[in-house]
Formats: C-alpha cells, sequence, structure tokens
C-alpha cells in the first residue's frame, strides 16, 4: 500500500534535476570557452526534456499534436528573444 502512495518517479526525476545542476557547475572550473557553452548546452536540454517528461507530464496527454505545438512556438519566441537581443545590444542593428 505504501508503496503505491510513494512518488518513485517523481523523486528520481528531482535527484536527476540536482545532479545535472551539479554538473552544469562544472562551468565554474577553469575550462575553455567552448567546452563551458557545451557543457551548458546539454545540461539545459536534458533538464528542460525531463522537466517536461516528469513533472509537465508531456507525454500522457491525448492531445500530442498541440503540446508540441505549443513546445515548438515558445522554442521559436525563446530564439527569437535571444537573437533579437544580441542584434540590438551586441552586434549594434538598431530599427
Amino acid at each position: 500500500m505504501l508503496k503505491q502512495l510513494f512518488p518513485v518517479k517523481h523523486v528520481v526525476g528531482y535527484v536527476a534535476s540536482l545532479v545535472l545542476t551539479l554538473i552544469a557547475l562544472v562551468v565554474l572550473m577553469d575550462l575553455p570557452a567552448a567546452v563551458e557553452i557545451g557543457i551548458l548546452a546539454v545540461t539545459a536540454i536534458l533538464q528542460a526534456s525531463l522537466q517536461l517528461v516528469m513533472f509537465m507530464h508531456i507525454g500522457e496527454s491525448s492531445e500530442k499534436k498541440s503540446l508540441y505545438i505549443n513546445i515548438a512556438f515558445a522554442i521559436f519566441m525563446a530564439l527569437v528573444t535571444i537573437f533579437g537581443t544580441l542584434f540590438i545590444f551586441v552586434w549594434g542593428w538598431y530599427a
């Protein structure tokens, strides 16, 4: 009975999130910039995927098409925001 009530999957997801966060802290060491960016990118993608699957239950809905469209739109908006900021502040493109 107690085994059914204990959220094993959620605890494993939480511990995995903590491990990924600790791995991302490796960038505080003196590493080349390309290696640091690579570590951060990989751990960020894994962390986002883990959060979507474990805690936001992305695969449990019957409306999978709309969920993936929403995720694609969110990624698109994030990229527009990031590159728009780079164009304005770093690369000096003004309207």
